[in-house]
């Protein structure tokens, strides 16, 4: 990279600070180059404790800001329901009980209870784990409302990352991350993507992603741009992306990493790496298109937020070794200037795509997936930042501290760390394995407490299909009583309870709660 070439990806980086990925095509060349900032300069990673924490060159400190807001509104209403709940099992169960109940709820949650359950106390006590599976549904529709309200206002950032995402030569990207709680916030916080249609996010325990739905999703986007032109031409030489991600535990690797995968972190990068090989042998094997589809691999530390970007080379190809690890960029650049952080970015992509030994690939891949990598770094700093500045660089709860069990479609508008556990399934015998996780992890979080599961059963319809919402009810209702059915026993003990919803396919569409036919 010359000198002309590195001062305009950083132009284009600094335009691009604080509206989302919106850069212009910057052309990388496919030679060495050393990790450097300027000649005869050696980054060195910074002591950030010595230093006194300070701000990263790159990062976003206004998103930032309203990232530290939303999370702090959403996390605290559930973090107000046990107090509420200690201080209303503490009145007396007499004359007046269930007004100074609700005043309480007023003053700490910001809504009322149910009145039939206060007014039944008097018999047997107060039902306080039916209060609190209310109270954290309620939690869960008060964040639904607020994400929905935030992403009216993104259009601006929403349209600048489909703009981005065409300039690099994609007409579709598909995401499927582990369906781990921590990850909950990937999109909107960790990757710092707006919510869009442009993109689909589906989680599975693992990362184990459905390949044959997958492909089907494939199939429907093509069949789009055949019929429709949408987004892009059959001819334009577009690309549809397909991203797995994996995550780990820096501090605590084996019991802190990947349920699904026994917290070990190499089965964990070679089954989602093996998955996406999956989709696209698929795919080419169909429809003898391959070359049409893009695999690309992120992997998570939950500790931190830090990415790792395994960089396909020059067949498209992935390897275990071939990444560039974002905390070291982190703390390598930090005493930079923005200028010299946003080179060494640049640099440090080309460095991984041109390296000898252990995961060497076959030329450099296509310039669009150069960018989405570089951009993808970039906005993780902010995010990397965001964890430094508010949480001292690593969070206090490295393990799982989910709230709830979302099933079905997932509310796609929430996205929020250690909010949700999410297990994505349209019967419960596919997705019995992931269910099973997510029940386990609440055992140790809620059961053990006497606390009960929350289980909220979601799933979109399509208003566009006649009867599609009638069926999505339906469809929710079978899959609640098959969850019911096969964890009878927290059921008979109150220590699971169900709240079913559907929504219209548009994101930010209302949530309308149904009918529970237990």
């Amino acid at each position: 990279m010359n000198s002309r070439q590195a001062q305009q990806a950083l132009r284009v980086t600094r335009q691009t600070q604080g509206k989302g990925l919106t850069p212009r095509k910057v052309t990388h060349p496919a030679t060495p180059v050393a990790l450097r900032v300027e000649t005869g300069t050696r980054l060195t990673p910074v002591n950030t404790a010595a230093a006194g924490s300070p701000r990263h060159p790159l990062a976003n400190q206004h998103a930032n800001a309203r990232l530290a807001h939303c999370e702090e509104t959403v996390k605290g209403r559930f973090e107000a329901i046990i107090p509420a709940l200690q201080a209303i099992a503490g009145l007396h169960l007499g004359d007046g009980f269930s007004a100074q109940a609700q005043a309480i709820a007023q003053a700490q949650l910001g809504y009322c209870l149910p009145e039939r359950i206060l007014n039944d106390a008097w018999v047997s006590g107060v039902d306080m784990k039916a209060l609190y599976a209310y109270c954290a549904f309620q939690a869960l529709k008060l964040a639904t409302e607020q994400f929905a309200n935030d992403l009216r206002q993104q259009v601006e950032a929403v349209q600048d990352t489909r703009n981005f995402f065409l300039d690099c030569g994609f007409h579709a990207v598909d995401i499927s991350p582990c369906a781990d709680g921590r990850l909950k916030g990937l999109m909107r916080y960790i990757l710092r993507l707006p919510l869009t249609s442009f993109t689909r996010r589906k989680a599975y325990a693992g990362a184990l992603f459905d390949v044959e739905t997958d492909v089907r999703h494939w199939m429907a986007t093509e069949l789009r741009r055949f019929r429709e032109g949408v987004p892009t031409t059959v001819d334009a030489g577009t690309r549809y992306l397909k991203i797995a991600v994996y995550h780990t535990s820096s501090s605590s690797p084996c019991h802190e990493g990947c349920a699904a995968h026994g917290s070990n972190d190499h089965q964990a990068v070679a089954a989602a790496l093996d998955r996406l090989n999956q989709f696209r042998q698929a795919i080419e094997n169909s429809f003898c298109c391959g070359a049409s589809t893009d695999i690309l691999l992120i992997g998570v530390d939950t500790d931190t937020d830090a990415i790792r970007v395994h960089i396909p080379d020059g067949n498209g190809e992935l390897s275990p070794q071939r990444f560039v690890d974002n905390k070291v960029l982190f703390h390598a650049t930090l005493g930079l200037s923005a200028d010299q952080a946003g080179l060494a970015v640049h640099e440090a992509v080309e460095a991984a795509i041109n390296q000898h030994g252990w995961g060497s690939g076959k030329g450099a891949p296509h310039d669009g997936m150069r960018r989405l990598v570089t951009n993808l770094l970039i906005n993780n700093l902010s995010q990397m930042d965001y964890v430094m500045d508010l949480h001292n660089g690593q969070y206090a709860d490295i393990g799982h501290a989910e709230r709830y069990i979302s099933v079905g479609d997932g509310f796609e508008e929430v996205q929020i760390r250690n909010v949700a556990y999410y297990a994505h399934l349209h019967t419960l015998e596919e997705g019995v394995a992931d269910m099973d996780v997510g029940i386990k992890i609440f055992k140790g979080l809620n059961v053990n407490h006497g606390l009960p599961v929350p289980v909220a059963i979601h799933y979109r319809y399509d208003a566009r299909v006649p009867g599609s919402r009638e069926r999505t009810v339906a469809k929710a209702q079978r899959v609640a009583a098959a969850i019911r059915s096969r964890y009878a026993a927290l059921v008979e003990q109150g220590l699971l309870l169900c709240h079913l919803s559907v929504q219209d396919t548009p994101t930010g569409s209302p949530v309308e709660v149904v009918e529970d036919v237990a």
